[in-house]
């Protein structure tokens, strides 16, 4: 929006070409975002609390728990108000790839946020039933599957992309639209699982949104592209913008979301910042990839698997409690040591995935 702004200013003075700059206008977004969340997240946690918004607790859940109670929850519309913002004023909005990466990242807010409130404010413990859930986070992945793959103008829009083999490329056809729905859908639910303690799972959705960013960047530039043998997708660059603007507002909620929480996420950011990661990973074709960096995600997510299979089958259970989380403080691990741990391992898989750049 003030990119058009700014244009209209350069008649008058050709310093305002500046702001033409994905680099500038991804910091610009990136503080945006920031300054949002301080400015409103104070006011949002007393409004949440004031309302009686608060987490509830599950009973076979660790001890440590329990004192959480009623801590106040939904925190995740503050970063999606921050997105959202910071995308609109500083992405040029003519980018097909921006008004996808946003309606996909808002429509699943939405689910997130009709979940949560059935949950704290109507008493259904139980939220949406998972059915209905998926429903809607199928219908949505789907259209936006179809959708891109209707409107892809280059080959490499939907070919499938190999890391460490820059000769393996895979033309999928319709296929593409079978993948690009399970890896926003799925992205989305092993986010939403690691959600389980306090910046779990918002600093290393910080730190991947950071590394796609990247990602979008070289993508989008057909000289970086070129040289790091990589597809050169001529929207991609502006994407860089949208995960600047996750990543401030990420680090803006985490500045309350950080132990001891002040706020939680809740669904409506949970789900929401997964298919923000999932729809990216897509645009810039870095599934893969993204596959490596939310190794975090992936752990959690399987874990689960795991331990329903095993209790299905067997009767017995393979973790003390999943996600996995919660089996290391059933083991005796603080919270502060699980939640930096998990950190620490995001930050070694996204040096991992930035790697593949040069390592093909």
């Amino acid at each position: 929006m003030l990119l058009y702004f700014f244009d209209y200013l350069t008649q008058f003075d050709s310093g305002f070409r500046v702001f033409q700059y994905l680099t500038l206008r991804a910091i610009l977004s990136a503080l945006t975002a920031l300054l949002i969340s301080f400015l409103v997240g104070p006011a949002m946690i007393r409004r949440l609390s004031n309302k009686n918004i608060g987490q509830s607790v599950r009973d076979d859940g660790p001890e440590s728990h329990y004192q959480k109670a009623g801590t106040p929850t939904m925190g995740g519309t503050l970063i999606l108000v921050g997105i959202a913002t910071s995308t609109l004023l500083w992405s040029d909005l003519r980018n097909s790839y921006i008004w996808v990466a946003l309606l996909v990242t808002m429509t699943y807010g939405v689910i997130g946020f009709i979940d949560d409130y059935k949950k704290v404010k109507l008493g259904n413990s139980d939220g949406l039933s998972a059915r209905t859930k998926y429903i809607w986070q199928s219908v949505i992945a789907l259209t936006a599957a179809i959708y891109l793959f209707k409107t892809a103008q280059v080959p490499a829009e939907t070919q499938f992309i190999v890391p460490f083999f820059k000769e393996v490329v895979v033309d999928m056809g319709w296929a593409y639209v079978v993948l690009t729905y399970f890896v926003i859908v799925g992205t989305s639910n092993a986010v939403n699982l690691t959600d389980g303690l306090d910046g779990l799972a918002i600093l290393p959705t910080v730190m991947v949104a950071g590394a796609l960013a990247i990602f979008a960047y070289l993508t989008g530039h057909v000289m970086f592209a070129d040289y790091l043998a990589i597809p050169f997708i001529p929207k991609a660059g502006e994407l860089i913008v949208f995960c600047a603007a996750l990543v401030g507002a990420g680090l803006g909620f985490l500045w309350f979301n950080a132990y001891p929480a002040m706020v939680f996420m809740g669904d409506v950011g949970a789900l929401a910042l997964g298919a923000a990661l999932g729809v990216v990973a897509v645009l810039v074709r870095q599934e893969v990839v993204l596959l490596i960096m939310g190794g975090v995600f992936v752990m959690e997510t399987v874990s689960v698997i795991m331990q329903v299979a095993s209790f299905k089958l067997t009767g017995k259970r393979i973790f003390r409690m999943a996600p996995i989380h919660h089996h290391f403080e059933l083991k005796g691990w603080p919270e502060p040591r699980v939640i930096v741990r998990f950190w620490i391992i995001t930050f070694i898989l996204v040096l991992v995935g930035l790697a593949t750049l040069k390592l093909r």
